[in-house]
C-alpha cells in the first residue's frame, strides 16, 4: 500500500476531536471510530466528502446480506456514519436521513431471586461479591458501577447517585440495607480512596474484570442462562414489577429516557402468569 493510500484510510482528526469535545463516553467513542474506519476502508477509493446516501443504502445492504450484522449493529454503523456527516461537516440531516431497520424484539434474560441468591453464595471474595450486589440492588450498568465514587453512597436516604450516566444525566437508585452492610466491611477491610471499586494503582475497575467476577460465579452456581452482567439489571427491574412497583418509578431507577424501554420487563414479568391456574390441573 502507497503512503498515500495508507493515509486515505486514517480517521479525520475532527471526526475524533468532536466525539472527545461532545463528551461521548468512552464505549461510543470506540464503536464510532471502529464502525467509522470500516467504512472508510470500502470507500478508499472515494472522496469521502462526495459519497452519496444511495451508496451509504448500497454499503449498508452488503453488510446485512453478507456479513449478516443485526439490527442493533446497524443502526450503531448508521449513527458513526451520520455523525461525520452531519456532526463534522455540518450537513442537512435530511439529506443523509437513512431508513432504520425495526429492532428484534429479543426479551431479556432474567434471573430468579434464588438464582441470585445462589450466585452470590458462591462468590467468596469480598470485593466481589459487593460488586455483583451493587450491579443488582441498584440495577446498574456496569459502566455506572464503574464510575461509583465512596460518596456516591448515600446512606442517610439509602440511595445510590449515579453521576453523568447513558444520556448525561443524574439520577438516584435504591440502596439496600443488606448491601450498605457488606459495603461497610468491604470499606474497613479494603481502604478505596476515591472510586468505590478500585482496580490496580487506584483506577476505577475494569468491565472485563466484573464480566470475568459473574461468569466464574454462574458457572460455579451451574445456572444454564445466557446470563451477563447486565441481566442483573433486567432482574433488578423485573423484581420489582414483580413486587407491584409502578412502572413510572422503575424507569427513574433505570434512568431510561422512555417508558416504552422499560415496559419490556412487563413481558418477562412472571407475576401475572403466576395467578393464571392451568387447565390441565382442572382435569
Amino acid at each position: 500500500m502507497h503512503a498515500q493510500d495508507h493515509k486515505s484510510l486514517q480517521l479525520p482528526k475532527e471526526y475524533l476531536e468532536l466525539l472527545t469535545r461532545k463528551r461521548y463516553s468512552p464505549n461510543t467513542i470506540k464503536t464510532y471510530t471502529c464502525y467509522f474506519r470500516d467504512f472508510i476502508r470500502y470507500f478508499s477509493d472515494h472522496d469521502l466528502q462526495s459519497i452519496t446516501p444511495e451508496q451509504i443504502k448500497k454499503y449498508l445492504l452488503n453488510l446485512i446480506s453478507y456479513k449478516r450484522i443485526s439490527a442493533s449493529q446497524q443502526n450503531q454503523r448508521i449513527n458513526a456514519i451520520k455523525f461525520y456527516y452531519e456532526q463534522v461537516l455540518g450537513r442537512k440531516k435530511v439529506y443523509y436521513h437513512l431508513e432504520r431497520p425495526k429492532r428484534e424484539k429479543k426479551l431479556p434474560v432474567v434471573l430468579s431471586k434464588d438464582e441470585i441468591k445462589t450466585i452470590l453464595r458462591n462468590t467468596n471474595n469480598l470485593k466481589h461479591k459487593c460488586i455483583l450486589m451493587t450491579l443488582y440492588s441498584g440495577g446498574l450498568r456496569r459502566s455506572e458501577l464503574i464510575k461509583l465514587e465512596i460518596s456516591d453512597i448515600d446512606s442517610d436516604r439509602m440511595l445510590i447517585r449515579i453521576r453523568n450516566s447513558k444520556g448525561r444525566k443524574d439520577r438516584h437508585t435504591l440502596l439496600s440495607r443488606k448491601l450498605l452492610n457488606i459495603l461497610r466491611e468491604y470499606y474497613r477491610i479494603y481502604h478505596p480512596v476515591r472510586w468505590l471499586f478500585e482496580g490496580p494503582g487506584g483506577k476505577p475497575y475494569s468491565a472485563t474484570s466484573i464480566e470475568n467476577i459473574f461468569r466464574r460465579a454462574l458457572k460455579k452456581s451451574e445456572i444454564q442462562k445466557r446470563a451477563t452482567p447486565h441481566t442483573l439489571r433486567h432482574s433488578f427491574a423485573t423484581h420489582l414489577l414483580e413486587q407491584g412497583i409502578n412502572l413510572r418509578y422503575i424507569q427513574e431507577l433505570l434512568g431510561h429516557a422512555s417508558i416504552t424501554t422499560t415496559e419490556i420487563y412487563t413481558r418477562v414479568s412472571t407475576h401475572n402468569l403466576s395467578q393464571i391456574k392451568n387447565p390441565l390441573d382442572n382435569i
